[in-house]
């Protein structure tokens, strides 16, 4: 397994985790508004998914819903369904511009005004990092809603808890 592999599995795994975790929590405490990030644990979750969707559309020239109305209202089960399949989605876009040596390659984000070149490797790179910053934030979050045994959200932990598949 090479290092993209490792950061694409802990990233899926790690925010699938938080999202079963945040199951214990009901409806009006996914809601709860704190002074930080996306505000509540459901708004961040959102935001993840939300990202990682938007910006594997993006690398792949697909067309991008801005609306957010396909947002509204979602249930755990929902959102882990929409988190599975854009991590998938986004780990196979990763694989395949890994496999075709195409990481220092540019291509156009039409969501920036005016429109800017990227690499796939930074844009790559930025998507995997961007969740653990807002991983932090859900721990932080779930934590201050009472949660206990949260996981450390760490790749080692990761890699270990994945070890016997491999």
């Amino acid at each position: 397994m090479d290092l993209l592999d490792r950061l694409l599995g802990h990233d899926a795994w790690t925010t699938r985790q938080l999202l079963l975790r945040s199951r214990d929590l009901d409806p009006a405490t996914l809601h709860q508004p704190f002074d930080v990030g996306h505000e509540t644990v459901y708004d961040t979750l959102v935001h993840m998914i939300g990202n990682v969707r938007t910006w594997t559309d993006l690398m792949s020239g697909a067309p991008i819903d801005r609306s957010g109305s396909a947002w509204r209202d979602l249930s755990l089960d929902d959102l882990i369904a929409r988190h599975d399949a854009a991590a998938a989605d986004f780990a196979a876009l990763a694989r395949r511009i890994r496999d075709e040596s195409r990481f220092d390659e540019r291509w156009i984000d039409t969501l920036d005004d005016p429109p800017t070149a990227k690499t796939y490797g930074g844009a790559i790179a930025h998507v995997i990092t961007h969740n653990m910053h807002h991983r932090a934030e859900l721990l932080h979050l779930l934590a201050r809603l009472g949660l206990a045994d949260l996981p450390e959200g760490d790749l080692l932990t990761w890699e270990t808890a994945n070890a016997s598949r491999a």
